[in-house]
């Protein structure tokens, strides 16, 4: 992607790339769009910290977004990938069913059971049973995903227990599961967003969360 200017009377044009533009600042100017506000782990968090690609609509509207949090995750499986300690957060912004942008169909509500789901096949991604080879990975990630979206549509079932955390000083219920592969919980924000985590390494039982006030610090 080029665009071009010119200054005055110059006869050669400036151009501007899309890849003069720090990634990072591309990431952060797409996360400013979001019409709600963006959760992460609070301030007892002191590791690095950074911003995860956005979901949005067909119509480009920002629907969800993820930061991480610690080591960026590897593939489990992989040298050095069970050693790491991260917890990634996901904001999933509230709405109603409504109508698509195209006007062809119906859009589902957001709920917790979005976000739990989000936060399950988020630490699918991230995994990689050292059993399989890699001509088997995708059928067992398809069969597990499959497994995620289960659960995540019965957050009272037997799989999940309850978890007591703080969300902007306030303590808040969260659905919480456990597998050999890290840790899943989901929760409403006071704000009037749907909040998911997932991790490895670190215990959630610690993990409080908080608005992000100045999400161009991560630029």
């Amino acid at each position: 992607m080029e665009t071009t200017s010119r200054v005055g009377a110059q006869d050669a044009p400036d151009t501007v790339t899309a890849e003069a533009v720090p990634a990072a600042r591309l990431v952060v100017d797409d996360y400013l769009r979001s019409p709600f506000p963006w959760y992460a782990l609070d301030e007892a968090f002191t590791g690095p910290r950074r911003l995860m690609p956005l979901g949005t609509a067909a119509d480009g509207s920002v629907q969800h977004g993820s930061i991480g949090h610690g080591d960026e995750p590897l593939v489990r499986g992989d040298s050095g990938a069970d050693k790491q300690r991260f917890a990634v957060v996901v904001t999933v912004g509230s709405s109603p069913v409504r109508r698509s942008g195209d006007g062809t169909g119906v859009l589902e509500a957001t709920t917790v059971s979005s976000a739990a789901w989000l936060a399950g096949s988020g630490l699918l991604a991230c995994t990689w049973p050292p059993q399989l080879d890699h001509t088997l990975r995708d059928d067992w990630l398809d069969q597990q995903t499959e497994t995620a979206f289960e659960l995540a549509d019965d957050l009272e079932g037997p799989a999940w227990s309850a978890l007591s955390l703080p969300v902007d000083g306030v303590p808040v219920p969260f659905h919480y599961r456990e597998s050999e592969f890290g840790w899943v919980l989901a929760g409403s924000a006071p704000g009037g967003v749907h909040i998911g985590a997932y991790g490895r390494g670190m215990s959630a039982y610690g993990l409080g969360f908080s608005e992000v006030k100045d999400v161009e610090s991560y630029a």
